[in-house]
């Protein structure tokens, strides 16, 4: 178990807990479209062989603490130059004051807002913590999604640490979109609605994984 990740899990509970009081929202602002390395019709490729990407994301922080799954998927959404409200993402997904039950109650209505039934799949990571199988599949996945003009949605659990040495706890469970990567894949760029004073933020994608474990991505 990494020092820098703490963990209390279960595979299906995504309410999300905090400590230091209510969030505030909703708030609504273009975050990454004016970071954007690669234009969405060009690929990864045509430019550095697929080093780094970033998606433009119409940022909206989640209005209350249990709506950070359809937070999530409205903020992946919007890299597809979709805007949903959050109150009708969380219908569709049967949200309720205790969360979103799992990704698999994402998935499909990412596949139905993108307007494709195999958009997107839902992939699991059973074990407490991601093994190297494990987190090159996501490594790969972030890229091939991110690639085709996509966010990739996790579930994640526990406390861990971004790139600036900054901590992110979510002991309850969370929500939140990968929306771009560098370094081909190894750090990825985080879209968090949690609070918009950290509405963005990168993590190597080694924490990334274990902080998904024992939950699952939803990814094309």
């Amino acid at each position: 178990m990494r020092t820098d990740l703490i963990r209390k899990t279960a595979l299906t509970t995504a309410g999300l807990a905090f400590t230091a009081g209510a969030i505030a929202g909703p708030v609504t602002t273009a975050f990454a479209a004016e970071n954007t390395t690669t234009p969405v019709s060009q690929t990864a490729a045509d430019r550095n062989g697929h080093s780094e990407r970033q998606l433009g994301v119409r940022y909206e922080a989640q209005p209350n603490f249990y709506y950070c799954g359809p937070a999530a998927a409205r903020n992946a959404l919007s890299v597809q130059g979709k805007n949903i409200s959050v109150d009708a993402m969380a219908k569709e997904m049967g949200t309720t004051e205790a969360g979103t039950n799992s990704i698999n109650d994402i998935t499909p209505v990412l596949n139905k807002e993108t307007g494709k039934t195999d958009a997107y799949h839902s992939v699991e990571i059973s074990k407490p913590d991601a093994d190297a199988k494990q987190t090159d599949q996501l490594r790969a996945d972030i890229v091939r999604t991110v690639d085709n003009g996509r966010a990739v949605v996790a579930n994640i659990a526990g406390t861990s640490t971004d790139t600036d040495g900054n901590t992110h706890s979510f002991e309850g469970g969370h929500y939140i979109s990968v929306v771009g990567y560098r370094d081909n894949g190894n750090t990825v760029r985080i879209a968090d609605s949690a609070d918009p004073n950290t509405a963005a933020y990168d993590i190597t994608v080694e924490h990334l994984a274990d902080w998904i474990a024992t939950r699952g991505y939803a990814t094309s």
